[in-house]
């Protein structure tokens, strides 16, 4: 069996995605969950009687906790398979990607474990943010003067 028969061989009996399914169901999650996040900034709102920024503050806090914490017990991960892209919302993305490479090297020391690799999959998140953030300021600049 050469190599071309053998990748159709693979390809034939490798599972279908199902994208249009993945694409809803994602949709539907990313949904609920900030509907949810929505919910909790207008109690927060009401109940203490705070501003919008301050309780849209409060609740990014709340949503990073719960992340970590759910990375933490093990539980996002599990969910993330099922949802797919449902609940990678920058902020729970963002923190699951920090807390999963703080858990995985927390045994090789705070310097060489933590401390270099705490960053490890948010660190190009955090560079392609300010590059973007970065030219769109120049465009900024050179469209307003």
């Amino acid at each position: 069996m050469n190599k071309d028969e053998y990748q159709k061989l693979v390809k034939k009996y490798e599972p279908r995605e199902d994208k249009l399914h993945n694409t809803i169901y994602a949709f539907l999650i990313g949904g609920t969950v900030g509907f949810i996040v929505e919910g909790l900034i207008v109690v927060l709102m009401n109940l203490y009687n705070l501003s919008r920024v301050v309780a849209s503050t409060w609740t990014c806090l709340v949503v990073i906790f719960m992340a970590s914490l759910f990375t933490a017990l093990n539980f996002f991960d599990n969910w993330m398979t099922k949802a797919k892209a449902g609940l990678l919302l920058p902020t729970t993305g963002f923190a699951h990607s920090v807390t999963s490479s703080a858990l995985d090297y927390k045994k090789e020391g705070l310097i060489t474990g933590l401390g270099s690799n705490f960053f490890k999959l948010a660190g190009s998140v955090i560079l392609y943010g300010i590059l973007a953030a970065f030219v769109m300021v120049i465009v900024k600049v050179i469209i307003h003067g």
